[in-house]
């Protein structure tokens, strides 16, 4: 087949294979293979011989291309696929890792779009990929050392057309436009930021390298758009053409702003040191430090002063400015110059780079450039979180501050801050010395001094006066023991060794010879001074203890017999606090004991009315009367003997509820009508391991002192509650973490100052009237809950009222319970008829007692006092069981008889009933074997049981 060309001719194909052949871009046509939609392969229809040559293929028409590059990838046969499927051309470049290379490429359909074919253009292009490539890595390994060598940037002046071509690091940082340095810029427009200290001499050494084409090497300093300066080096060199003319001058710029601080800092700080070394004026070193300080940050001003952070001011004595800036030396008003001294106040640096932009300062920014002070740093000085100096910087035009230089500032204030301290210590020490010569002179004690090696070399005038001997004859390692007494010598001189090698204090007593011979005892004493932790001097006392010596025997038998009287007086005390609280119940409890007197009187009277009436209905109504009256005036005096007993603490567990729920009528008994009680009981109460009694005694002595500051009624609270206490908590009430049961007891009264609060647990302390009161009360509780484990607060404000809450430890178990009123009709009864003898000199109590006996089966003999009944003990009548009251006429108690008569029925079995405390019968603090004692008043049931109960041990 044959084709026209454009001027009508036929063209042979020869023609166009020669053609398709001498092309110098590689041309393929290749048929798509699909499945379904998706094209998964092609096969090579025709290619020119740049083909073969750009892809490496040999070979291909026929074959396809999975199986001339297996590992091709995809992305190819989707493109081609696209291609032949629209009819839309693509022009793309890409790589190919299973080819090696990287080609520019142009597809587009040919023929019948049945057929599915497509032509496509290649370049090969990988060579210009990889030399791309290279330079972009040539560039970045440039920046990347650059970067680690603090490089900015390079540049290349072309010099003949006056044009510098730069990177955009350094552009930026010689303050010229990114793009116009890409593309080059007049050389001048790089100076622009240059300090004007720096630029003609950086220019020299353009000119000279220039005219030589030697090598250029620069530092100088670039201003920034904020103020900031950062340090350059450049090194370059210039190139030459054949006549010696400048052609280009290629270079590269370092940042070595921080080896140049680095240098500076050192510098300032050697400096410093060399200047500071040597003064001892503090004024002298603050304008010193002031005038290095400023000449190494290149401020205009640089000075200390002192605030006043209540007046708002800073009295500024001397400050150093640089030439032509006036001094503002005197004293200053902050708020004149903005609002900044609230963060002095907080401690807070203050740093500003522009006074007129910064909100702190911007309405004030014109006084504070007519001081020049556009811009500056105030550094506050604290000792203790207090203000104690201000380190201040100043400068004309505005300029940030960075880290480097903030740090510079501060450690040039911690020197100063030592210089001046070194200063005044070595004043305060000088000054200290002289106190100490004039103190040691004129105290009448014996005062002397030695080197650290324990040669004594200074003494007061006291000890030449005492030994009679002057400076040579006490001076030296051991000439001093020459007038210690021989005896006491040796061991003296032992001691001082051993104190000079351990640095222990040395403390001896000993005889020192007076000038006309005699011997007096002295105590003395050496305590090593140190400095810096190594002994430098002693400092020494002689002490005369010669006549406390002569009486300390007589002394220790006073003190012993002084401390036993005390003891004695201090437990009559306690036990007189107690008898002043019981006192005070007096009036209460005579009114309540005549209610119930008047109730079991009334009811009796009644039911022998009744009875003869024979209207028996109505008799158990008034025995029930009668015997509840009688029942509460029981409850009502067990307490007040529980509260009377003189005893140690006897812990127990304890339900803080239940007590105070016992003790609530003997409270509002006590406290009177115009006082309203409240108690409020926490839910799920701990248990407290506690002495009970003593609680009770605690609980009432404070509702008695809540009573007596509400003179006028009030509101007297009683509260309980579970407490958590953490550290923080425990910390504040002087107790241990951990778990507590408080008892609070507060009022409405008048309230405590912190003064009576902080002597209220003092003994005898008391704000009461004289006679009153014997201050004990608090003491005691104080002295009570301390011993339980627990702790006593108290909260109050005059007018306010008072709050006091006693902290028990939490007990881990269950509190003791209460036993429930026996009833007479449960008692036991005997069945063997035992003799009981009853003593007692009541005869209504003993009736009771008798009948009582003789309704349960026993056999009973009365006797009126002790007399009579040791005369029955002391016959051959068989007793079982002796039942006897304490206190009996006829000079013989119950305790006498009881003792005598075991003398002849040993073992005999023996209760005491008593209506005094348990102690009056116990005596010497304990009962003999069989020996029993029940209090005054009982149910008769359970006297019925203890009898049955005693009986029946064997």
């Amino acid at each position: 087949m044959t084709h026209s060309l454009s001027s009508g001719g036929p063209v042979s194909p020869d023609i166009y294979r020669q053609i398709f052949d001498m092309v110098d871009t590689g041309f393929c046509i290749v048929e798509m293979i699909f499945d379904g939609d998706r094209a998964v392969d092609y096969r090579f229809v025709a290619v020119n011989r740049m083909f073969e040559q750009q892809t490496g293929l040999v070979d291909p028409v026929g074959r396809t291309a999975r199986e001339l590059v297996p590992g091709l990838e995809q992305h190819w046969y989707d493109t081609y696929g696209r291609v032949a499927l629209t009819g839309e051309p693509a022009r793309f470049g890409n790589g190919s890792e299973a080819m090696g290379r990287w080609f520019e490429v142009q597809a587009l359909r040919v023929g019948d779009p049945a057929e599915r074919r497509i032509g496509i253009l290649f370049a090969d292009v990988s060579d210009q990929r990889r030399s791309e490539h290279a330079a972009r890595e040539s560039e970045e390994r440039l920046q990347q050392a650059l970067s680690a060598g603090h490089g900015i940037g390079t540049w290349d002046w072309d010099v003949t057309t006056d044009l510098v071509r730069a990177d955009e690091r350094f552009a930026r940082l010689y303050g010229v436009d990114p793009d116009r340095a890409a593309h080059g810029a007049p050389i001048a427009a790089f100076f622009g930021r240059m300090h004007s200290d720096d630029r003609l001499p950086a220019e020299a050494r353009i000119e000279q390298a220039i005219s030589s084409g030697g090598e250029f090497i620069a530092e100088y300093r670039l201003i920034q758009d904020d103020g900031s300066t950062r340090w350059v080096a450049a090194q370059g060199r210039c190139r030459l053409d054949d006549q010696g003319r400048p052609v280009r001058f290629p270079g590269v710029s370092f940042d070595i702003t921080d080896q140049k601080r680095a240098a500076m800092r050192q510098s300032t700080l050697l400096e410093l040191g060399d200047r500071l070394r040597d003064l001892t004026d503090i004024g002298e070193i603050s304008y010193v430090s002031s005038e290095i300080l400023g000449r190494a940050l290149g401020v205009s001003r640089a000075g200390y002063g002192v605030i006043d952070t209540g007046a708002e001011t800073i009295t500024i004595d001397r400050d150093w400015n640089a030439p032509g800036v006036t001094s503002i030396a005197g004293v200053l008003q902050f708020r004149e110059y903005g609002s900044y001294i609230e963060d002095l106040k907080a401690g807070r640096t203050v740093q500003i780079a522009d006074v007129a932009r910064d909100p702190r300062t911007r309405a004030t920014a014109d006084a504070l450039r007519g001081i020049a002070a556009a811009s500056f740093v105030n550094m506050p000085l604290l000792e203790q979180g207090r203000i104690v100096a201000l380190v201040f910087v100043n400068n004309a035009e505005p300029r940030p501050y960075d880290d480097d230089e903030l740090a510079l500032i501060r450690e040039v204030a911690s020197r100063v801050r030592a210089a001046t301290e070194r200063v005044r210590a070595d004043e305060a020490r000088r000054q200290s010395e002289e106190q100490f010569r004039v103190f040691a002179q004129a105290v009448p004690n014996q005062i002397w001094a030695a080197h650290a090696d324990g040669h004594l070399y200074w003494f007061n005038d006291q000890v030449y006066a005492y030994s009679g001997l002057d400076k040579a004859g006490l001076a030296g390692l051991m000439a001093w023991t020459d007038i210690v007494h021989p005896d006491d010598a040796a061991e003296a001189g032992r001691r001082w060794v051993h104190a000079i090698m351990t640095g222990e204090v040395y403390g001896v007593e000993f005889r020192i010879r007076r000038a006309d011979g005699a011997y007096r005892w002295f105590l003395v004493r050496a305590e090593p001074v140190r400095a810096g932790g190594v002994i430098v001097r002693w400092v020494g006392t002689n002490t005369d203890i010669d006549d406390q010596r002569r009486f300390a025997d007589t002394l220790e038998e006073q003190v012993a017999a002084r401390t036993r009287e005390l003891m004695v007086a201090e437990e009559a005390l306690r036990q007189s606090q107690k008898m002043e609280a019981v006192g005070q119940l007096t009036g209460g409890i005579a009114h309540d004991f005549n209610n119930l007197l008047t109730g079991i009187i009334g009811s009796l009277e009644l039911l022998g009315i009744r009875i003869a009436q024979g209207r028996l209905a109505d008799v158990e109504r008034y025995s029930l009367a009668a015997q509840g009256a009688a029942k509460r005036a029981a409850s009502l005096t067990h307490r007040l003997l529980a509260f009377s007993r003189r005893q140690t603490l006897d812990p127990k567990p304890t339900d803080m509820n239940r007590l105070i729920a016992g003790m609530e009528d003997l409270i509002r008994r006590t406290i009177g009508p115009g006082i309203e009680l409240e108690t409020v009981a926490a839910g799920g109460l701990w248990s407290t391991l506690v002495d009970p009694n003593q609680l009770e005694n605690a609980l009432l002595n404070l509702c008695i002192n809540a009573r007596d500051a509400m003179p006028d009624g009030g509101r007297l609270t009683i509260e309980s509650a579970n407490r958590w206490l953490d550290a923080r908590a425990a910390r504040d009430r002087d107790l241990e973490p951990g778990q507590y049961v408080s008892l609070c007891v507060s009022d409405t009264g008048t309230g405590m100052t912190p003064e009576v609060i902080a002597k209220a647990f003092d003994p005898f302390f008391t704000t009461k009237p004289l006679g009153v009161g014997t201050g004990l009360g608090l003491s005691m509780i104080y002295g009570f809950t301390r011993q339980s484990g627990g702790q006593v607060r108290i909260y109050s404000e005059p007018g306010e009222g008072t709050m006091v809450c006693l902290y028990l430890p939490r007990h881990r178990g269950e509190a003791d319970g209460v036993e429930a009123m026996p009833d007479l009709a449960d008692a036991p009864r005997t069945s063997e008829g035992e003799t009981v003898l009853v003593v007692d000199d009541e005869p209504t109590v003993r009736m009771l007692v008798v009948e009582v006996l003789e309704e349960l089966g026993y056999l009973p003999i009365e006797a009126a006092d002790g007399a009579a009944g040791l005369k029955i003990l002391q016959s051959a009548i068989p007793i079982d069981l002796l039942v006897t009251d304490v206190g009996l006429p006829g000079g013989m108690n119950g305790r006498q008889m009881a003792d005598a008569a075991r003398l002849v029925r040993p073992g005999l079995k023996t209760l005491f009933i008593t209506g005094y405390a348990e102690n009056a019968v116990v005596g010497n603090g304990h009962l003999d074997a069989g020996m029993h004692v029940m209090t005054k008043p009982f149910a008769m049931e359970a006297l019925a049981t203890r009898i049955r109960e005693l009986i029946q041990v064997k």
